[in-house]
């Protein structure tokens, strides 16, 4: 227990330290972290690229003059120095972990791939455990091992960070129930995967998941479903083809509001854990699928701050047990896309 004394002595200096805190951001390679790491050809993942190149750069960021969250979000798409800043910004610290994602152009390709197919390939992806019959990724290339070896790494490169509240006693393993996945499209998926097998503290799927044709999004959860939270643009094609709606669905999104429109509503947005943007893309179904991350293409306002900033804020920070009322299924949303071939 933390004394008592200890404890006024930090309320008393939190202002100062705050004031005098910085914003901090790093790169790092994960073969320089963990020399147990491994190119893996055969899936197209190297660790260098063929102009020799590092290929394996991670990346952190936190803002100590921010009251911290005590929440790291692991990034598993690339690198976003916007969105860095913006969760920093919200008291969370981040990071973006290289590992084994280059098999989606390879493996489970088609639709006579088995309905779990590309859950597996996740699955072992994102833990290094064999899951798949399909790939060989080992526990060093996996988004756990990484994301452990990186912010044990940064607990003792950067103490003014404070890292090691993310680590187990023992310095083991990451404290998991401290962790939001995110990710985009890809990532998402992979980043609301991990979720089923391992108890985060939030997931948040922008323009995601997605896996039509597959099952693993209806299979019990050690994340409990109120924690899951999705975004997405209605002219993305992921959207038009049911694919988001039917993950949401089968991940129970459905118990904790209905789907809003976020340029039609405002924070908190019913609670709901399913939003949805109509914003002008110019009809253009790939800028639909980037819009709802921060980034060069974002909408702003005349003042400069991004249009959807409380739709970001809210999807990272909005409390996980405040939850909207539970809707109907939506009959116009394909969950059963196979009698659809």
């Amino acid at each position: 227990m933390i004394p008592h004394a200890a404890i006024l002595l930090f309320v008393f200096f939190a202002p100062f330290l705050l004031a005098n805190g910085k914003h901090y951001q790093f790169t790092a390679r994960a073969s320089e972290i963990d020399p147990r790491t491994k190119p893996h050809p055969e899936i197209g993942f190297f660790i260098n690229d063929q102009n020799g190149k590092p290929a394996d750069i991670q990346h952190a960021s936190v803002d100590t003059r921010v009251q911290p969250r005590g929440q790291l979000v692991i990034w598993l798409m690339g690198y976003n120095e916007t969105l860095f800043h913006k969760l920093n910004s919200y008291g969370l610290h981040a990071i973006r972990v290289h590992y084994a994602n280059k098999w989606f152009s390879i493996c489970c390709q088609g639709r006579k791939m088995s309905p779990s197919c590309r859950g597996d390939i996740r699955l072992e992806a994102a833990t290094g455990e064999d899951f798949s019959q399909d790939v060989d990724i080992p526990k060093p290339d996996g988004v756990k091992e990484r994301a452990f070896q990186f912010v044990k790494h940064l607990s003792k490169t950067n103490p003014e960070g404070h890292w090691e509240q993310f680590l187990n006693p023992s310095q083991s393993d990451l404290l998991w129930e401290k962790i939001i996945l995110s990710g985009a499209s890809h990532g998402s998926t992979t980043a609301s995967r991990l979720a089923k097998h391992t108890k985060v503290a939030r997931v948040v799927a922008l323009c995601g998941p997605r896996d039509q044709f597959q099952t693993w999004q209806s299979l019990p959860s050690k994340t409990p479903e109120n924690r899951f939270f999705g975004y997405s643009h209605i002219l993305d094609s992921g959207w038009v083809g049911n694919h988001y709606c039917r993950s949401w669905q089968m991940l129970g999104l459905s118990q904790f509001g209905p789907i809003v429109n976020i340029d039609q509503s405002r924070p908190p947005y019913e609670n709901t854990r399913r939003l949805i943007t109509s914003i002008d893309v110019g009809g253009d179904a790939g800028k639909a699928h980037g819009i709802v991350t921060p980034g060069k293409r974002s909408h702003r306002l005349n003042d400069g701050t991004f249009v959807h900033d409380p739709v970001w804020r809210y999807l990272y920070t909005h409390p996980v047990d405040q939850v909207g009322q539970p809707t109907p299924t939506d009959p116009t949303c394909v969950v059963d896309q196979e009698k659809m071939k």
